[in-house]
């Protein structure tokens, strides 16, 4: 598998029943041996929910935007990228955009999905003029790290990070180019 098998497209009014099912199915795949199954379940249930992507997708701040990978035979989402205002502890502006969401189904993994997806993502934060995009991950999470910093992004800080009861450390990264 690889690139040419998947499709990516902006997300758009009426995807958020896709948007809803692929943000929950990766991320119980992506956390479910860090993370007790009834707080993964209310984190789907109340984050990945279609009033929160419908919400996302009516949103007037253009930083608001969501993307889809999508299996090309099937036209199936593989995995998808959000990008909102930042919502972090750290000192943010107008011109800071958060790259919210990035996931990509294991098996796709390797297939450049999550590079094109990360590349929308930046496009659109350049569109916008933004002059910084930023991420919060959990820090073990150790292959999405590797991957934030082969994109270009830094550490700049931490964060309190809860899933149903539990709460994890993430990690706050950046990219400063984009103006």
């Amino acid at each position: 598998m690889n690139a040419n098998d998947i499709t990516l497209r902006r997300a758009v009014l009426g995807d958020e029943a896709t948007l809803s099912a692929i943000g929950a199915a990766t991320f119980l795949e992506s956390f479910t041996e860090t993370i007790p199954g009834p707080d993964l379940v209310k984190h789907c249930r109340d984050q990945h929910s279609l009033a929160y992507y419908r919400d996302v997708l009516q949103a007037p701040d253009p930083r608001y935007a969501c993307w889809i990978a999508e299996y090309v035979e099937t036209g199936a989402p593989i995995g998808y990228a959000m990008t909102a205002a930042p919502d972090l502890p750290t000192p943010t502006g107008d011109q800071d955009i958060e790259l919210k969401r990035i996931y990509v189904f294991s098996r796709f993994h390797g297939t450049g999905a999550g590079k094109q997806l990360n590349a929308l993502a930046n496009s659109h934060a350049a569109q916008l003029a933004c002059s910084r995009i930023l991420l919060g991950t959990y820090h073990e999470n150790h292959r999405a790290v590797a991957f934030y910093k082969r994109e270009g992004y830094t550490l700049i800080g931490t964060r309190q990070f809860q899933v149903g009861d539990q709460v994890f450390d993430d990690i706050i990264m950046a990219k400063d180019y984009l103006v």
